[in-house]
């Protein structure tokens, strides 16, 4: 009966407020302690999750990344490709009525030829001796036919020969393979000649196999010996011989036709 009064005195009055919440203060670090365990069960559980869940997004990531940069290196392959077309095309209106764009498939590995073989062949209408020519100038011409290949023999083989003049001056020569990737010898120049180092020489078209006014070679080094007659010159070609993928087949007016007296000769032969 009495506690009865009490709380219908608390009610009205609010004596026991203060009692109340002094008692509060008291036991909340006992409430805390006993609700710790339990926070940190919640807490170490959502973590285990939160470091598997970032786990798995950091390999899914991961192994994103490879792909997206696996195809990049794709892209910037298939640029550099388009690059190098580009630039064929570019030089292809120069060369003659008519190009055709191939890629290389091997590449001779004796050290003594320098020769590559080709996607083109008879199929393609390519002929023996079609000069062959990248962006930068003159590579070479065809020298044996299949009807899906060709082989080609480059500048440099040392076999092969080109008919070529300094562009500076119209002075004439001849631009000989050494066996050498990167290296001509021009030969029978005398030693008073005008020709410098770093001079251009270009397809003097003479012969009429390889189209005129082509880039070849530049002038690398000259030597004059007093006692020879003649200078040793060596020149280095403009065409890219050891990166190229793609050459261009050259078609043109001046090439693979027979002159008059050649015909002529071929038909009294018969």
């Amino acid at each position: 009966m009495i506690s009865i009064v009490l709380i219908s005195a608390d009610h009205r009055e609010k004596h026991l407020e203060d009692i109340r919440k002094g008692l509060t203060v008291l036991l909340y670090p006992v409430q805390y302690a006993i609700n710790l365990p339990i926070s940190a069960i919640s807490w170490g559980s959502d973590s285990l999750t939160l470091r598997s869940t970032l786990s798995e997004q950091n390999e899914l990531l991961h192994d994103e990344n490879l792909v997206l940069k696996a195809r990049l290196q794709k892209f910037l392959a298939v640029e550099a490709e388009n690059t190098r077309l580009r630039k064929l095309l570019d030089s292809s209106p120069k060369a003659g009525e008519r190009v055709l764009i191939a890629e290389l498939l091997s590449v001779d590995l004796d050290p003594f030829r320098r020769q590559v073989v080709v996607n083109k062949g008879s199929n393609h209408d390519v002929f023996a001796g079609q000069p062959v020519l990248d962006s930068n100038g003159i590579m070479g011409q065809v020298i044996y036919i299949s009807p899906l290949s060709s082989m080609v023999t480059l500048i440099t083989d040392p076999s092969h020969a080109i008919p070529v003049q300094i562009n500076r001056n119209g002075l004439r020569a001849i631009a000989i393979g050494t066996g050498s990737l990167n290296q001509l010898e021009i030969p029978h120049i005398p030693n008073n000649s005008d020709i410098q180092e770093g001079d251009l020489l270009v397809s003097s078209g003479l012969g009429g196999r390889f189209p005129s006014g082509y880039p070849v070679a530049r002038i690398l080094k000259i030597d004059r010996n007093p006692a020879v007659p003649f200078a040793h010159i060596i020149a280095e070609p403009t065409a890219q011989l050891d990166r190229n993928k793609e050459v261009l087949l050259v078609w043109s007016s001046n090439i693979g036709v027979k002159t008059e007296p050649e015909q002529e000769q071929t038909e009294g032969s018969k």
